[in-house]
């Protein structure tokens, strides 16, 4: 058998894996009394600032148009909406069609331990630091002293990453320590416009409601800008009821436990995939991995990508630059994080086959059979495709009367270079503030007023409004710019309300006048 812990091209002993966990026990007592002093420190800043919209505008603070809807209560729709309201916009609604604790992916398709970015990292705290996921889990469980990877809840100081749990409920107390409203179960069903407003149709626990509001932001997450990616193989049907229960994509619920003593196949070699594979292996399940790739992606170049110069400077760039930056980083893929293929490697009925990728997926009665490169046929039980997302608004219901006309960036590169890279020229083409463009002068007013706060916005504004490094970058940005836009909107009001300003300074002096 082959010892794991042994690189044979290095031909050195491999570093032990540090401990991690989901998640880490709770002290609400210690998370109670942190939260008084976030909120200590949050009045210390004036938050929320007072609403400074004209009252007689219809979306101000008597009207019953919103200034913002924020679809989606993730990690980013929350952090923009934090972010709005420390810059007085009161007049807000976030929504997000999952119940409380399933928005985002961190309770359900996320299979991964840990995050994979650094624990040091900030973002949804927005600089205060009483906020911080570091201020949290200090509370509960101290500062910590190095100590190696054996203690079942190390101290920060002993901390390997943040696990992924743990990232949930941090998120989900930033949300009651800042006071950030949000209405679960709430679904986005489709946008329109009627003048200078938009109309949200949204479903929610009292059935259907029409909602006016001069901005939405389109926090909807990684498949926020298209779908689930599914391999295009002859003989595979997502409608065919052979695949249901047998094939599946790994943002799909699956009951692995359901596939115990079963064997599976899992294709690609994303962290994701291995997050699955390892999920399936923990289950008792034998796995085999493919990958077209002879070698596994080596270097995670987005993590050069992540320095406060990069992220607040790309979005400057000229069009040729921001190109040549990220259709480079999208070719040299993302590596799966070393934690994870050792926790897989860890299992004896894991096997990985690089360099050979599929031909074709047939669903069967009994299972399902894979072709592979070389033109064999193996069978399966169920097979899981870790193959990513697409970026392609046209597969988003909610927009659909907008899509023929939002404009991309395949007309802003040769269509040499757009068919070379087909995914990033499907990205949208956004404005500086996040704002839908679009292609052909149509529908240009409605589209200035949705605001693309995922991974779609990547091409054009880097990764803030999708990976941790950046989601405080983005979302002050993405804030700032609203209330910009909606402040030049009501300039003339806001001129009548300078004029009309009359609170005099020396009404507690002889010198007042009247």
């Amino acid at each position: 058998m082959t010892d794991k812990s042994f690189s044979p091209i290095s031909g050195t002993e491999l570093p032990p894996v540090p401990l991690q966990t989901l998640s880490s026990p709770r002290n609400q007592a210690a998370l109670d009394a942190l939260t008084a002093e976030a909120r200590r420190d949050l009045e210390r800043l004036n938050y929320p600032a007072p609403n400074w919209m004209p009252a007689n505008v219809s979306g101000g603070a008597s009207g019953d148009t919103l200034d913002v809807l924020v679809v989606g209560a993730g990690m980013c729709g929350q952090t923009a909406a934090f972010a709005l309201l420390r810059e007085g916009v009161r007049n807000l609604r976030v929504i997000d069609a999952a119940p409380r604790g399933d928005e985002g992916p961190w309770a359900t398709y996320a299979r991964m331990l840990t995050l994979r970015s650094p624990k040091q990292l900030t973002g949804p705290d927005l600089g205060v630091p009483s906020l911080t996921f570091r201020a949290w889990y200090e509370a509960q469980h101290g500062t910590g002293e190095v100590s190696g990877f054996d203690a079942t809840t190390p101290g920060w100081a002993s901390l390997h990453k943040i696990g992924r749990v743990d990232w949930r409920d941090y998120l989900l107390w930033v949300r009651e320590a800042a006071r950030i409203p949000v209405d679960n179960g709430v679904r986005l069903l489709e946008v329109s416009d009627e003048g200078s407003t938009l109309i949200a149709r949204l479903q929610g626990p009292q059935g259907e409601e029409s909602v006016r509001t001069r901005k939405i932001i389109l926090a909807l997450g990684r498949d926020g800008s298209g779908a689930p990616r599914w391999p295009a193989f002859p003989s595979l049907s997502m409608t065919d009821p052979q695949a249901t229960g047998r094939v599946f994509h790994t943002m799909d619920a699956i009951d692995f436990e359901s596939l115990r003593g079963r064997h599976i196949a899992v294709l690609g070699a994303g962290a994701s995939a291995f997050d699955n594979a390892a999920c399936a292996l923990e289950a008792g399940v034998r796995v085999d991995q493919y990958a077209r790739r002879a070698v596994l992606p080596q270097i995670n170049k987005s993590k050069a990508a992540s320095f406060p110069g990069f992220l607040r400077g790309y979005s400057a760039l000229d069009d040729a630059r921001k190109w040549r930056t990220y259709t480079y980083i999208f070719d040299e893929q993302v590596p799966p994080p070393w934690e994870t293929v050792r926790r897989c490697d860890a299992h004896a009925h894991f096997a990985l086959h690089l360099g050979c990728g599929w031909r074709d997926v047939q669903p069967q009665a009994d299972g399902v059979a894979v072709t592979l490169a070389d033109g064999s046929v193996q069978r399966f039980d169920a097979v899981i495709l870790g193959t990513g997302f697409d970026v392609d608004l046209l597969g988003r219901p909610e927009l659909a009367r907008y899509t023929p006309h939002i404009d991309t960036w395949a007309r802003h590169v040769t269509p040499e270079q757009a068919a070379a890279h087909p995914e990033p020229a499907r990205f949208p083409y956004l404005a500086p503030n996040f704002a839908l463009q679009s292609a052909d002068g149509q529908q240009a007013q409605a589209l200035s007023r949705l605001h693309l706060f995922n991974w779609g916005a990547t091409m054009s504004h880097a990764a803030l409004g999708s990976d941790i490094p950046g989601l405080g970058i983005g979302a002050a940005r993405l804030a700032q710019a609203l209330v910009s836009d909606l402040f030049v909107e009501d300039a003339d009001l806001h001129w009548q309300q300078l004029q009309a300003f009359s609170e005099s300074e020396l009404v507690a002096t002889r010198w007042h006048q009247p």
